[in-house]
């Protein structure tokens, strides 16, 4: 759609200078740039951590116009948005009041405007990098985590965490027959009722032979809310009875909970790679059928080395599934809606088994906070190296072109009071110091002491704001590494022998 001319009348008040800047050429979208940018200054200014004025954060993000055309600069003076290019005044706007974010939005779209109409590296960039490159000049004076997602990647992002639409089936062949194989947790399948085993007769009306199950796999995907219906032989409550099962595909969480082979006698093994909106669910259902093993098993180890975190609820869920009582986390943020405290109100899951939780340096954020609650409560090991350190929490919004923003608006507290960012999560047993140090620490759990008592006080003991000094001294204790098999061994030993389990919970 083309777009009506602009005539800028500008005036340079501290002279006698004035001009008339032409229209930017059709392609710059300013009404989306001027909507994103207000809603974005809007919902900001309140929830940062730090406290920002709207006319800061507006002129940090049009100085993102540099990182396309480095003639171009903007400066607020004397009540002025100023735009200039090589030599000369561009634009002049009179700033809004301090607190208006969508008049800010709006001006900072005229001053785009006329940067794209006066710049070609502009004009080559579009719409969507200038708006892009806003916010990425913006969030350059935040934390590392604050951040713009563009609505491509916005799109695909949610992809991710929802998962793909489905039903929640995998068919196998069996004995010349179509069976369920697998039925995923949480997943229309399952709320239908349908189980691995049953005979899978036709899928739409076509029958299903064990040739076509590749096919019959593929065609479980598909748009969210199409329906697909099977014709299944059900005998897991007597004869074998024909059902017509009509599925609505929905959107089901990936795999996240993975169990691994026993790292010793009497003990299981459970690995999360990462927290989405199914992972508590999967978590509870796997480690219940581990439980229901005869003996149950006396100790688990829980693997969250590598595991970059994702949903905060869901980490606290499994948490909760693990503690009897206890805190959990706490967020503590400028805006009162940022502050949160989580406790466990459910009932331990292993009946007291022995804990052992494994993490590296690429554990972080939710993963993290999951190892500080079991830690600091009492209930866990935990054994490897000190963590990455990604304690701050972000809020997300979505923007009116699409895309996605996510602004850090609180920090993470461990049940102790200590914070994540930065420090991270200091292991009860070290192993990224080699296999030597470890052997040693292991003789003194044996005979109740832990030698990690000190640095651990010590990291327990800081508080918020930190000094990167102190966090420096503390965490090269224990460097963060990526795990390996020391991990593993480290816990058979600590599990199987209940002196050194107790001396290494330092409670």
């Amino acid at each position: 759609m083309r777009r009506a001319a602009l005539l800028i009348v500008v005036c340079f008040c501290g002279g006698l200078f004035s001009r008339v800047a032409e229209a930017a050429p059709v392609g710059f979208d300013s009404a989306t740039a001027s909507a994103v940018w207000s809603a974005a200054l809007t919902y900001i200014a309140p929830r940062s951590l730090q406290a920002l004025t709207v006319p800061q954060m507006t002129i940090w993000g049009l100085n993102g116009l540099a990182a396309l055309d480095p003639d171009l600069n903007t400066t607020l003076q004397e009540g002025q948005v100023r735009l200039y290019g090589p030599n000369a005044l561009l634009l002049a706007v009179t700033a809004p009041a301090d607190g208006d974010a969508n008049g800010w939005g709006k001006v900072a779209a005229q001053i785009a405007s006329a940067a794209y109409a006066a710049s070609p590296a502009l004009q080559q960039a579009g719409t969507q990098e200038i708006v892009s490159s806003f916010f990425d000049e913006l969030f350059n004076h935040f934390d590392p985590y604050s951040r713009y997602e563009a609505p491509t990647i916005a799109a695909q992002n949610q992809l991710m965490i929802m998962g793909l639409a489905g039903t929640g089936l995998v068919f196998a062949a069996k004995s010349g027959h179509v069976i369920i194989d697998t039925v995923a947790a949480e997943s229309p399948a399952e709320n239908a009722g349908l189980l691995p085993g049953m005979t899978v007769l036709s899928v739409d009306g076509r029958s299903a032979y064990p040739s076509t199950v590749a096919g019959l796999n593929s065609a479980m995907s598909g748009i969210a809310g199409s329906n697909v219906t099977l014709s299944v032989l059900d005998g897991s409550d007597g004869p074998p009875t024909t059902q017509q099962v009509t599925l609505t595909r929905g959107f089901i969480p990936p795999q996240t909970v993975f169990p691994e082979p026993s790292p010793g006698p009497g003990l299981v093994a459970l690995k999360i790679s990462g927290f989405n909106k199914g992972t508590a669910t999967q978590f509870g259902a796997t480690l219940a059928t581990l439980m229901a093993q005869t003996p149950p098993p006396a100790g688990l180890v829980l693997d969250l080395r590598g595991n970059r975190g994702g949903v905060l609820r869901q980490a606290v869920l499994v948490a909760d599934s693990l503690l009897p009582t206890g805190m959990i986390v706490q967020t503590v943020g400028r805006d009162p809606d940022a502050d949160q405290s989580f406790r466990a109100e459910g009932s331990d899951l292993t009946n007291g088994a022995r804990l052992a939780v494994l993490v590296d340096g690429q554990t972080a954020s939710a993963a993290e906070i999951l190892s500080a609650a079991l830690a600091d409560n009492g209930r866990a090991v935990v054994i490897g190296s000190e963590t990455l350190g990604k304690g701050l929490v972000q809020t997300l919004t979505s923007l009116p072109d699409g895309g996605e923003l996510y602004v850090t608006w609180s920090r993470v507290l461990a049940p102790r009071g200590w914070p994540l960012q930065s420090l991270g999560v200091m292991p009860q047993v070290c192993t990224s110091l080699g296999r030597q140090t470890l052997q040693t620490e292991l003789t003194a759990l044996d005979q109740g002491h832990n030698l990690q008592a000190k640095p651990l006080a010590a990291a327990r003991a800081m508080r918020a704001p930190t000094n990167m000094e102190d966090v420096l001294r503390i965490r090269n204790f224990c460097p963060a590494d990526i795990g390996t098999d020391l991990d593993l061994s480290a816990a058979a030993h600590i599990l199987s022998s209940p002196a050194a389990y107790q001396a290494a919970l330092l409670r």
